[in-house]
């Protein structure tokens, strides 16, 4: 038997299926003015109400003129000028040129533009030192956009590269889709809020303020329900809390064999949920379902098992959620090992991981140290995964890595 078809894993690309297919893309929409468009999803494609230029405007300083005139003489009379916002107006005789500056209107019946490097200049005669080629540094009416050109598609993701462009169009209100709305929660005996006093046995959850980071940084409405104790009648009352208010579901903890008992017995009662054992790590158990409307997304309890499967499994459920029809999956690249990377087959590996690049413009990789599942400091000096396949064991220095740099959503 292959180790990819390792007896009770789910691979992380089936997963990842099953998670798409059963996520509809939200359709409510709202209108929201251009200064809070940014990290929005376009609801329509939007069109250009205007050409970009609206008018023929010069790309240099310089002199615009009738190549015709050049013809007979280089040297032409400066007949006015044109600035930005203050075109040239009034007679223009022939055997004479204007004044130009960059993004100005060029004076109709000019077909060229020579830059001022071109020129000297005697009182009002103009030299020209080149010849002109006709539409030489003119750019025409709607060179960069026209009228009725889709400039945004549906489901773009609204970033400082569209914004401008809505602004240089005069869109002043975008219709966007809703942001998801994302509830969460942590469940545990032995978890304290950040700032109490540790009792024997007890930690801190630092699982909600991972989730929330990334919820942000997915574009996502998070709704923070706190930490529930491992009491059944507590656990369904903040399901049922959880399902009325949000779109999705997201938990940590009890997910584990031998842990998700009260979960499973409520999720069972209360909507449809499947508990999988999928096949990377850190992250081998994870449920998925629905709570009432609500899609639920249960997450392992160990710190690094959250931010990983939250990074690769729930990130592309909550963009297509979202209608986000661009999103893409972080790039992979190819470095060689720089350190030995220890690895079991069965499960796709995705180690806390530092890459860089040598002076040859090579890509270098090697390991932050410890993997363990609740090694954070580890994932806090890392700026990739070095994501090592299901069916490969130990990776030796020198040998080719496939690594994963971090995306916008963990920097």
């Amino acid at each position: 038997m292959d180790c990819c078809d390792t007896p009770g894993l789910m691979p992380v690309s089936e997963a990842i299926t099953t998670l798409l297919e059963n996520t509809t893309p939200l359709t409510e929409t709202e209108v929201v003015s251009l200064v809070n468009a940014q990290n929005r999803i376009a609801a329509q494609d939007i069109c250009s109400p205007l050409n970009v230029p609206p008018f023929a405007n010069s790309a240099m300083d310089g002199y615009a003129l009738r190549t015709s005139d050049l013809t007979e003489s280089n040297t032409l009379t400066l007949a006015g000028k044109s600035f930005a916002g203050v075109p040239f107006e009034g007679e223009w005789p022939k055997g004479s040129c204007i004044r130009i500056m960059t993004g100005a209107e060029v004076p109709e019946g000019a077909d060229a533009v020579i830059m001022q490097e071109q020129t000297t200049v005697q009182g009002d005669q103009i030299t020209f030192t080149a010849s002109a080629q006709p539409q030489q540094n003119i750019r025409p009416i709607g060179d960069d956009v026209k009228a009725g050109d889709v400039v945004i598609p549906k489901g773009t993701l609204l970033t400082p590269r569209e914004v401008p462009m809505l602004a240089t169009l005069g869109i002043a209100d975008v219709t966007v889709i809703r942001r998801p709305k994302v509830a969460f929660f942590s469940t545990g005996d032995e978890l304290r809020q950040v700032g109490e006093t540790l009792g024997k046995g007890e930690i801190y959850d630092s699982n909600r303020y991972t989730i929330r980071a990334m919820l942000e940084k997915m574009h996502c409405e998070a709704i923070d329900l706190g930490v529930v104790p491992d009491c059944p009648e507590k656990l369904r009352e903040t399901f049922l809390s959880a399902a009325s208010q949000a779109d999705v579901i997201v938990t940590s903890g009890g997910v584990s064999v031998g842990e998700a008992d009260y979960t499973k017995d409520i999720l069972d009662q209360e909507g449809e949920v499947g508990f999988w054992k999928i096949a990377i790590k850190p992250g081998k158990p994870f449920a998925f379902g629905n709570v009432n409307n609500s899609l639920f997304c249960g997450l392992p309890g160990n710190p690094v098992s959250v931010l990983v499967t939250l990074h690769v499994l729930v990130q592309p459920l909550l963009a297509k959620l979202a209608g986000h029809t661009q999103w893409q999956p972080a790039i992979k690249l190819k470095a060689k090992a720089e350190t030995r990377f220890k690895k079991v087959p069965g499960r796709a590996d995705y180690q806390r991981a530092i890459y860089r690049t040598d002076e040859n413009g090579n890509l270098l990789v090697s390991t932050t140290g410890n993997q363990g599942s609740g090694a954070f400091s580890s994932l806090s000096l890392a700026n990739c995964f070095a994501v090592l396949e299901q069916d490969r064991s130990h990776v030796e220095v020198g040998e080719t890595v496939t690594i994963e740099p971090f995306n916008a959503v963990l920097n």
